[in-house]
């Protein structure tokens, strides 16, 4: 273990705060953080120091940014509308999705249609695409989890939750195919 290893990974009282302290300095910005288990409070920027935080922030999310817009160009290309895709707290949320996409969807990852008896169906039932998106999305992903909602207010719409980035990986890759 390096001394700047050791350095970040020892947990201190001041807990949240000084790991940001310490990252901060070794990323060579001068800024004071300080702050309560809760709250941790930034001292004042410079504009070039906010500029170089900026990259590093961006730098640390880019893969996650990089597999949401994969999946986001791959979904237009099959015409799966998902409009409220957008990367919040370093997680891929999916957001909306009329139910018609999510049963193509589903069947891009090999699920069967929703109703057998009726493969049809202008408006399947939101509950059977929930169930069958959900496990399509466990087997094209080796077994990761998507959180899929039926919105009460909308019938015709279901939430899809959030992903980390090497899940949207996989994901991708079974779209691909």
């Amino acid at each position: 273990m390096t001394a700047v290893t050791a350095m970040t990974a020892t947990a201190s009282p001041a807990g949240a705060a000084a790991e940001l302290r310490a990252a901060l300095r070794e990323a060579g910005l001068p800024v004071g953080a300080t702050g309560t288990d809760d709250h941790v409070q930034l001292g004042t920027l410079k504009a070039s120091d906010a500029r170089q935080l900026a990259r590093l922030i961006r730098t640390g999310t880019k893969r996650t940014l990089k597999a949401a817009r994969a999946l986001r160009e791959i979904c237009e290309a099959y015409g799966i509308g998902l409009p409220e895709l957008r990367v919040r707290q370093g997680r891929i949320t999916l957001g909306a999705c009329r139910v018609d996409d999510a049963v193509r969807l589903a069947r891009l990852l090999g699920a069967p249609s929703p109703r057998p008896d009726a493969p049809d169906v202008d408006a399947p039932d939101a509950d059977a695409v929930r169930d069958l998106l959900a496990q399509a999305f466990s087997a094209a992903a080796g077994g990761g989890t998507l959180d899929v909602f039926v919105r009460e207010e909308s019938p015709d719409v279901v939430e899809l939750g959030a992903l980390d980035a090497r899940t949207a990986r996989r994901l991708i890759g079974a779209l691909r195919f």
